[in-house]
Formats: structure tokens, C-alpha cells, sequence
């Protein structure tokens, strides 16, 4: 598996997709990506229907993870909230998360319930609590290239000086990355680029508070992970939206014929011929079986 502190250390940008379930995280691998993001957005939404509004806890982020991380050969990024509770939850929930094979963090300072980061009404603990939290998620991981990502809101909350000065603590903690969440254009964005020395995170959302940029342009004015950790949620929303629309309209699904994956093609994604091979292998012939009795 590649090294995502060696991914960081490149001058290329990471692109890197957010995902919510093992399928998705398939087909990110799938069509080459190097590493991808488990969006706690996307949990919420498919594991209960409802918005990223504190409604997961650990049980679902760990166990998410594992299903996701199991399914894939490359780095995954999860989103680990606010760590559920006190500096004390966060040292578990790593070593939870490090056991199930992501390969870091992200870590917020909102007040619980938390948000997503471009929802109005957000709260931020202090910086002194935050500093306790990123700390034993620092202390918790086993292996260096574990990277915690810190994420600060403080932007909507306190303003954007107060949040770069959040990122700036975060990384003399020890924080392999900042996020500074939801800047409100591109001077802000070029702001957080020329005062925050370490590998910066982009938070691009379809609709959200950021206005969207190319990875090259975010990458030349210092940000290193370019995170679009919605649009395969939306995209799926969008396309079983129109094809559900199309079912209950005409009564069935030929004019989605040519857009939609066929059969073969998913037993494949799914890597069905491997099982085939391994059923064959582990059966057991007649001639086998009768020589048992």
C-alpha cells in the first residue's frame, strides 16, 4: 500500500474522493485513484437517511471503515468527527480505526452535535481542548504514517484570522495536515495558502460555501489534498433519482439502457470470477465427500 505521508511530501496535488460504502470505494480504485476519503456525510446518509447532523457515533465510523478499508489496496482517509467525546474517546477511536486499516484522520474542533462544515449554526470548542484531543490522537497511532489531519470551523465562528491561527497551533501540536473548513472565496482560500506552513487541505463541495477550483490552481497557491468528499454521493442521488423517476413513469428502464452498467460488467467490478475460482478450489468432490463417511 502507498504512503500518504510520501503522497504529501510530492509537488503533485492528491486528488482524493470522498466514498461511504465498499462499493464506491471499488470503483474509486477502480479507476485510479491513489487514495480516497470516508465521508461522514455520506455515512449518515446512507447508513440512516438522514443529514450530517452528529447522528453517527464511533460504532458506525469503525465499523464503515472496516468495511471500506477491507475492500480496497490503497489509503483511506476516515472522518472521524470530533472523536466522539473527550481526548480520552479519540485515543480509542484511533486505535480503533488504525486496526481496521485506514490510514488517518480527519479531526474537528466543533462543539458536539457537530455539523458538516458548510451548514449554518456550527459552534467551536476551545483551542486548549481541540490541542488535548489532537494530541492523543497523535499519541494513539501505531505507525508514523498514520497522518491526523486537524480541522478547524472556526471560520464561520470566529473568523477567518482566528482560524489560521487555529491551523498554525494545530501544526506545531504535531498535525501532518490542516484543514481550514469552509473559507468563503478565493482570496480567503489564497489567505490560508500564504500564512499556514504545511500540507493544506481544499474542501471542494458541489454547492457548498468554497466556490470550486482545478487541483492545479489550489495546488499553486499551497494546498496539497484536493478532497471532493460529495459529488459520488450526489452523483448517485442524481442518477437513481432520474432512473427511479423513468420506472415509476413508463414502467421500466430501457431508455437508461446505455446508461447504466450491465451485468457482466458489475460481476466484475465485484470481482465475481475470484470467488468462482475459489469456490472450485475449496469444493469438495463426490468421490471426496463419500471418502469422509
Amino acid at each position: 500500500m502507498k504512503n500518504l505521508k510520501s503522497m504529501l511530501k510530492s509537488k503533485k496535488p492528491l486528488v482524493i474522493p470522498g466514498v461511504y460504502d465498499a462499493l464506491g470505494a471499488k470503483i474509486a480504485q477502480k479507476v485510479g485513484f491513489d487514495a480516497m476519503f470516508q465521508t461522514g456525510y455520506g455515512t449518515s446518509a446512507t447508513l440512516f437517511g438522514m443529514p450530517d447532523y452528529g447522528f453517527i457515533g464511533a460504532t458506525e465510523t469503525v465499523d464503515n471503515a472496516r468495511r471500506i478499508c477491507r475492500a480496497v489496496s490503497v489509503p483511506v482517509i476516515v472522518d472521524a468527527d470530533t472523536g466522539y467525546g473527550n481526548a480520552l474517546s479519540v485515543w480509542k477511536l484511533v486505535k480503533e480505526l488504525e486496526a481496521a486499516g485506514a490510514s488517518g484522520i480527519f479531526l474537528e474542533d466543533q462543539r458536539w452535535p457537530k455539523r458538516c462544515g458548510h451548514m449554518q449554526g456550527k459552534e467551536v470548542i476551545s483551542q486548549q481542548e481541540y490541542t488535548e484531543k489532537l494530541s492523543a490522537a497523535i499519541d494513539a497511532r501505531d505507525s508514523k504514517n498514520f497522518i491526523i489531519v486537524a480541522r478547524t470551523d472556526a471560520r464561520a465562528t470566529e473568523g477567518l484570522d482566528a482560524a489560521i491561527e487555529r491551523g498554525k497551533q494545530n501544526r506545531k501540536t504535531g498535525a501532518d495536515a490542516v484543514f481550514v473548513e469552509a473559507p468563503r472565496s478565493f482570496e480567503e482560500m489564497k489567505m490560508i495558502g500564504k500564512e499556514i506552513n504545511a500540507p493544506l487541505v481544499a474542501n471542494m463541495i458541489e454547492g457548498g460555501a468554497t466556490p470550486l477550483n482545478s487541483a492545479d490552481i489550489l495546488n499553486k497557491i499551497g494546498f496539497k489534498i484536493i478532497l471532493y468528499p460529495l459529488s459520488v454521493l450526489y452523483a448517485n442521488t442524481f442518477a437513481t433519482m432520474n432512473i427511479l423517476k423513468e420506472l415509476k413513469k413508463s414502467g421500466n428502464t430501457k431508455k437508461y439502457k446505455q446508461k447504466v452498467v450491465n451485468f457482466d460488467q458489475f460481476n466484475d467490478l465485484v470481482e465475481l470470477s475470484k470467488f468462482r475460482n475459489m469456490e472450485k478450489k475449496y469444493k469438495f468432490s463426490k468421490r471426496k465427500r463419500k471418502n469422509l463417511k
